[in-house]
């Protein structure tokens, strides 16, 4: 084809006529504004004029062959468009005079075509076969190294699980059924157990490598392909599993054990039921000897006292199920004990009767079921006697003679499943974060009156307001949760009651904040979030049930006040009245000191943004809270209330407590972790996110901290001037912050993530 040459005035213009014509849509008005440009742009020839009105009549648009030629003098110059620039095209032709002519000023008569037809680069960048440079985030800290040092300790272990994540089985799709959905999830579960994942917190001698802390790792990691699979995956191999290692003894491990980490005995864990859900020792199941057969009889005693909401009941030939165990006719409370429900052909074992609980709000890839025991016999064997035996004389022993203690013994010994729930929730908001982020740092919305050039919806201050806290608490709670699970697995300590309060506080705060989160991604995506091709809709629907399952968070939240309490009541007892005078002293102290006018309208930035301030007011709300909680429950049982119903009446203020302990808990973790960062930068990155949740934290329980005098209101206003600036320090590194989080490329398939 011949190759045109074209005059500045006329060159300048090409990009724009390419674009008005490429959809065929010119209507009359957009002529018109066109039109009026180029009859007041006085830098024009008059055969520069002709030929541009020559292609304005909408009668006669321009023919397919000049259309190819103006793409390719497009082309030819191989500029680089900027989205940033305040007038894109406008810049691009000044761009493209100047790569042909030795003068290019920049036309303000294009600029006033770009403003009144409201082109912008989203319209047209598809258009031109050239690169368009995207300046939405910084490259001054590498995600890679985030990503790093959030792994710890488990780095080639997670890197060589993300890797297997590659396989098809793992592509995300819309289920509808729940059939076909279930078969799915459990040949992924199948998968996993084959590359050896399922066995990987057992013992060496049966196949696994006792790395409990990894497992979590990994756990947290399959929430980026699908919550149901992450569901399955942790009731056979965590709580069915789990169950067999941490209340049997090793004629359990060796009968059990390799098959099912192999996932060749599939297993559920049924201790919920329909009466009593968050009141394990309260369930009506029994468990009877019968010293004449040897043999334990499981039994349902009513309609109500069924198992429910049982993960895996309908694909398992195994249950671990807890009821009340009676022998002798004494009952020496809730034990465990491995009830077959299903024979070689997938039968149901006469006796068992399941059903199946449905369709659910979400992970409806898990098959949940009601399960009834009518006088099935187990032998005597079955008893996970780890904690509590029946001999062969018939009779019950155990080492913990409080049954109280044995119960919650019990119990502690599968807090790492609290904790893997907590790891999941926060897999999901970090999911459904990274899907905002990404879509936010490419959705555009509104402009000024001078700038052509929409907004991108991550520069909106209201915007980061919404995401960036949650991203830095994200990174607050990983820390958190891995340094939980390490502290959980160490076998050098045998009294699991702190790990136990901890994991209570932590996965009550971490799964609400997880819900809360995935809400807000929701909304920030707009109506695009809405749709279940792009995984917030089914995140937001496998999470929220986080909230209640392996503990309600209102009944967990109160377990953890209780413990903080009870290391309350343990220091006055061992110290007697020394102790009294010191928490008052300390009281006495931080009223003093809170009531000094200089420190509570402190808002020097210094001050705001230093861990001794943060660490001095998260941990005078809990002593605080500890103490008048304390006090209050004396003064109810002095009147003769039964302490059960000085609880109660105190209930609201236990959640409060339970609430401000494991925030302070997780804020600590991660300032201590924070300061171990030996890479500066890095640390000082740390640092900044560490500020960010602290101020976040207590810009939400500031009424509280009003309240008291701790700070006053100019202090109060400081702490959220002080979130949204950091929140927008930390816009030009938000791509990088999410890319730091490690979720695989493979497991982002959302279309407005890519």
């Amino acid at each position: 084809m011949e190759t045109k040459n074209y005059s500045p005035g006329i060159l300048q213009y090409i990009p724009f006529f390419y674009v008005i014509w490429s959809d065929n849509l010119l209507s009359y008005s957009e002529t018109s504004v066109v039109k009026k440009a180029i009859e007041q742009d006085d830098t024009l020839t008059k055969e520069d004029y002709n030929y541009l009105i020559g292609y304005l009549d909408k009668k006669t648009p321009p023919a397919y062959q000049e259309l190819k030629h103006w793409k390719k003098v497009i082309s030819n110059t191989k500029i680089k468009l900027v989205e940033s620039d305040t007038y894109p095209l406008s810049t691009f032709s000044q761009k493209m005079i100047c790569h042909h002519f030795d003068e290019c000023p920049f036309n303000s008569h294009l600029k006033d075509i770009e403003i009144n037809l409201g082109i912008q680069p989203n319209h047209y960048n598809h258009l031109f076969e050239i690169e368009i440079i995207k300046e939405i985030t910084s490259s001054y800290y590498n995600p890679v190294e985030l990503d790093a040092i959030l792994k710890g300790d488990h780095a080639s272990i997670i890197d060589t699980f993300r890797d297997v994540l590659k396989d098809p089985i793992f592509n995300w799709s819309i289920k509808r059924d729940k059939e076909s959905f279930r078969a799915h999830v459990l040949k992924q579960v199948e998968f996993l157990a084959k590359e050896g994942y399922g066995a990987m917190a057992y013992p060496t001698l049966y196949g696994g490598t006792e790395n409990m802390p990894a497992y979590a790792a990994i756990f947290e990691n399959m929430m980026y392909v699908d919550g149901s699979m992450a569901v399955k995956f942790g009731v056979q191999f965590g709580l069915f599993g789990g169950s067999i290692q941490k209340l049997g003894t090793k004629k359990h491990h060796d009968a059990y054990l390799s098959e099912t980490g192999k996932a060749k005995l599939l297993g559920c864990f049924a201790m919920t039921e329909t009466g009593h859900g968050s009141n394990v020792r309260g369930v009506k199941t029994t468990a009877t000897y019968d010293k004449e057969t040897d043999t334990i009889i499981i039994h349902t005693p009513g309609k109500n006292d069924n198992k429910e909401y049982i993960g895996n009941a309908l694909h398992s030939s195994m249950a671990s199920v807890f009821a009340q165990l009676i022998v002798e006719g004494k009952n020496h409370g809730v034990h465990a004990i491995l009830v077959p429900i299903r024979d070689a052909e997938h039968k149901l074992i006469p006796g068992v009767t399941i059903e199946d609980n449905g369709y659910k709000l979400g992970l409806n890839g898990v098959d949940n079921g009601k399960i009834w025991f009518h006088q099935v016999r187990v032998p005597r064997e079955n008893l996970l006697n780890k904690y509590g035996d029946i001999k062969p004389d018939g009779t019950y022993h155990s080492d913990i003679e409080n049954p109280s203690k044995r119960f919650f013994t019990m119990l502690g010994t599968l807090v790492g499943g609290r904790i893997c729930v907590a790891r999941a929730g926060l897999g999901g908001a970090k999911k459904a974060l990274a899907i905002a982020v990404k879509h936010a740092l490419k959705r555009r919305q509104f402009n000024d009156s001078v700038k052509i050039q929409e907004d991108l919806l991550m520069d909106y201050p209201s915007h980061q307001l919404r995401l960036t806290p949650a991203i830095a608490s994200c990174y607050v709670y990983d820390i958190t949760l891995t340094h939980m699970m390490k502290e959980y697995s160490d076998t050098t300590v045998l009294d699991k009651r702190k790990i136990e309060t901890q994991a209570a506080g932590l996965k009550s705060i971490i799964t609400w904040f997880a819900n809360n989160t995935i809400q807000e991604c929701r909304e920030a995506c707009g109506g695009k979030g809405y749709l279940m091709e792009n995984q917030i809709t089914d995140l937001k629907g496998d999470v929220d049930i986080f909230t209640t399952f392996e503990g309600d968070n209102h009944v967990l939240l109160q377990l953890a006040a209780k413990g903080v309490l009870s290391d309350f009541k343990s220091e006055f007892n061992s110290a007697g009245f020394t102790a009294v005078l010191k928490l008052l002293g300390a009281r006495i102290g931080d009223k003093l000191n809170t009531i000094n006018p200089i420190y509570i309208n402190n808002t020097d930035k210094d001050h705001l943004y230093d861990v001794k301030f943060h660490k001095h007011a998260f941990n005078y709300r809990t002593r605080r809270l500890t103490y008048t909680v304390a006090m209050r429950i004396r003064d109810y049982v002095k009147k003769g209330i039964p302490s059960y119903q000085a609880f109660l009446k105190v209930q609201t203020h236990l959640l409060a407590l339970g609430k401000a302990y494991s925030v302070e808990l997780a804020y600590s973790t991660f300032a201590d972790f924070t300061d171990t960062i030996k890479d500066e930068k890095n640390r000082l990155l740390f640092q900044k996110i560490s500020a960010l949740y602290a101020l976040h934290e207590l810009k939400k329980d500031a009424s509280w901290y009003l309240e008291q005098g701790y700070i006053g209101g100019t202090k109060s206003k400081a702490l959220r001037k002080h979130v949204e600036r950091l929140s927008t320090e930390l816009r030009p590194h938000i791509g990088v912050l999410i890319d730091g989080f490690g979720i695989p490329e493979h497991c982002m398939e959302a279309p407005i993530a890519t």
